[in-house]
């Protein structure tokens, strides 16, 4: 995740360390049948999946991915939302729970607050083991829900409304999916995508031996991997794994966006199966997730916001809809079924204190990871997809000296020896013997669902990464290479991981490398005893598991103090009204005197509506989770706290004609601090 430029250099100091760090990047448990027969029509499982809303504060909150102290949030283009499935193995006895979510990183913080939720809920039926959450990686969201220092810098620190909007969605996906646990069948469809992404880094992957290019002949890893899910005859969702950076939208959006992953689910569930959001519980589910996608750019021109087109929306859509089209074809001819049983491991490992063997290593000699360093090549950016600082390139190893100087932290040096050809530029992993700055024990875990096996990355790993993972796995459970995914973003975060050969050539995923050459082997050696353990139906020391660090956060980010409106208005007035009529193609605007979107996410709701007359009655028609809508919040007056919402509609080729009003929810918060829930409404409008 390319870092960005900060406009103050009396900031540059702390806009260095969040970006080279990588922010480029209840019920009663209804019981499984032990012994239950498989249904008629081969329903081996019991399969449920669930939705929620995960959309964090919708303003003047900094975003998570570009490191961009200016990109703060300031309204929604769509929710994001989490996408879980619960599949129990019938004869076994066994269940995972699995969950995708349009987030930028699983971070610790959320998989700990998620797992104690679900704990108090379920008691031991869902746990460390069984649950794997993984992150879609958009750059669009509000930030600050990490219990590391690196990753709330740009965001000014730990933000509480937004992690508890995560953390309660997440939870609510996976509680919905448990109730609508039914007998059901799995099957599983692949193909290849190759006009949604593009290698950004191709210098470091031509590095890698011909063996493994020769897995990749455009350089892109075009394999898509889908699940269709069915209760008895009725198909109920999908998971479709694919490789590419959720960065189409770039870091001068300020619009909440689950971004081309994001569009790709709305497409399938929103177009194509006629899900409405805030009426169907839980309705089709379709789930976009990340693969190693540490190389893979959606931006096809290789420059921000570029390819197909030069309009970063027009992108995210057709990137986005590239992906579920090829989906939606796979999973209309997945024709291998899943049977056998459900299974998981998890083990956390000391990834900065790993000997590793000579097996898995390039020239067979033991070497050892290190203390997390980040170099100096991170400062460049991933340039294809976010603008980087000034001085600094991609490959930099003896960075000029009065650029590194002001900006570095002293790295021991032997720590710079065991990190080298990095230059070393803060070396977190010292630092953060006093104080979280990026992790160091990480969980890795793989889950088994029948024939098809996820391996857990708490990263973002390169292709060619992937794909040596992906082998190592196989080849110790003795099953085809096509029946192991690498599933990235999972369970935490701790930045990239890249070949040794790509390491070497110190692009900007290499500087991101926390842990030296030899992260990537060590991932392998420790995936490769947790596929043992998996293989011979064993247990497995999980290890000491990373400390709870909620305690020891803070936050520079005040929050809402008072709202005012403007003389002589009150809270919903209507500041701009629409036109009388529009065209299909055109895009209606309102203006309404608002309050701050802090004082009530309004998560699983709207601040929004668009509505039409239907026989007398105003019906909803679209929300802010639409493509077609935006919700903007804007800042009018800081001292009166006066703002405004401005709604936005994009009348699209397919609107029904006929009359229409804009609809805006919100809340405001008084002097004595307390809220109050107003609505405003437009006049009526023609569609013709």
């Amino acid at each position: 995740m390319p870092p960005t430029r900060s406009r103050s250099s009396r900031r540059l100091l702390v806009v260095a360390v969040a970006a080279v760090v990588g922010l480029t990047s209840a019920g009663v448990p209804s019981p499984v049948r032990a012994a239950a027969p498989a249904g008629s029509g081969g329903d081996d499982y019991l399969v449920g999946r669930g939705m929620s809303d995960v959309t964090g504060e919708a303003a003047e909150t900094g975003m998570m991915g570009y490191s961009s102290f200016d990109q703060k949030t300031s309204g929604i283009h769509q929710r994001q939302r989490s996408r879980a499935f619960v599949v129990a193995d019938r004869a076994g006895g066994k269940r995972v729970a699995y969950v995708s979510a349009d987030l930028g990183m699983i971070f610790q913080s959320v998989r700990q607050g998620v797992l104690a939720r679900l704990k108090e809920r379920y008691g031991g039926l869902y746990g460390e083991d069984n649950v794997l959450l993984s992150a879609t990686h958009t750059h669009s969201g509000p930030g600050g829900h990490s219990h590391h220092l690196a990753y709330n810098l740009s965001v000014l620190g730990f933000q509480d409304a937004t992690y508890r909007a995560i953390v309660d969605g997440i939870v609510e996906s996976v509680a919905e999916a448990h109730e609508d646990l039914k007998p059901g069948s799995i099957t599983l469809g692949t193909g290849t995508l190759t006009d949604a992404s593009v290698n950004r880094s191709r210098a470091a992957f031509e590095r890698n031996p011909a063996s493994d290019r020769a897995a990749f002949p455009g350089g892109i890893d075009p394999s898509m991997t889908v699940l269709r899910f069915r209760q008895g005859g009725r198909d109920v969702g999908a998971i479709s794994w694919f490789a590419t950076h959720n960065t189409s939208v770039t870091n001068k959006n300020t619009l909440i966006s689950p971004d081309n992953k994001g569009y790709a689910a709305y497409s399938w569930e929103h177009d194509h199966e006629g899900v409405r959001y805030l009426e169907d519980s839980p309705g089709f589910v379709a789930a976009f997730p990340n693969t190693n996608a540490g190389d893979m750019s959606p931006n096809l021109n290789l420059k921000p916001g570029s390819g197909p087109t030069e309009d970063e929306f027009e992108n995210t859509r057709i990137i986005g809809e590239r992906q579920s089209a090829k989906a939606r074809e796979i999973h209309r001819n997945a024709s291998t079924p899943l049977t056998g049983g459900v299974d998981a491991r998890l083990v956390h490992v000391d990834m900065e204190n790993v000997a590793v063997r000579g097996e898995f290593t390039p020239d067979g000699e033991e070497h050892r990871t290190c203390p997390a360093v980040v170099g100096a090549s991170t400062l460049a950016g991933s340039v294809e997809d976010g603008p980087a600082i000034p001085g600094f390139t991609e490959g930099m190893r003896n960075p000029v000296s009065h650029l590194i100087d002001a900006l570095k932290v002293d790295t021991p040096s032997w720590l710079a020896q065991c990190q080298y050809p990095k230059a070393s530029l803060v070396p977190t992993g010292l630092l953060s013997r006093a104080y979280p700055v990026t992790p160091r024990i990480l969980p890795l875990q793989i889950v088994r669902i029948g024939q098809l096996y996820l391996v857990a990355a708490p990263g973002e790993f390169t292709i060619t990464a992937g794909l040596r993972v992906r082998r190592t796995v196989a080849r110790e459970l003795g099953v085809p290479l096509d029946r192991v995914v690498l599933q990235g973003y999972a369970n935490a975060y701790s930045q990239y991981a890249t070949t040794p050969e790509e390491y070497d050539a110190q692009q900007y995923e290499g500087g991101s490398t926390l842990y030296g050459r030899y992260t990537l082997p060590a991932y392998q050696q420790e995936f490769a005893r947790v596929a043992a353990s998996l293989r011979d139906g064993t247990a497995i020391d999980r290890g000491a598991p990373p400390p709870d660090e909620s305690g020891r956060q803070f936050t520079l980010q005040t929050g809402v103090v008072y709202d005012g409106p403007p003389l002589g208005r009150s809270f919903g007035d209507v500041l701009r009204e629409p036109d009388a009529s529009y065209t299909r193609g055109a895009t209606a605007a309102v203006e309404f005197v608002t309050g701050h979107p802090k004082n009530n996410l309004r998560r699983g709701g709207t601040f929004l509506e668009v509505q039409r007359l239907v026989d007398g009655r105003w019906v909803r028609a679209l929300d802010d989770g639409d493509w077609q809508t935006t919700y903007r919040w804007t800042r009018v007056n800081s001292i009166t706290g006066t703002s405004k919402a401005t709604v936005t509609w994009d009348i699209d080729a397919g609107t029904p004609p006929g009359t229409y009003r804009v609809v805006h929810f919100g809340d405001a918060r008084n002097l004595l601090g307390r809220v109050t829930p107003f609505t405003g409404t437009s006049r009526s409008f023609t569609v013709r």
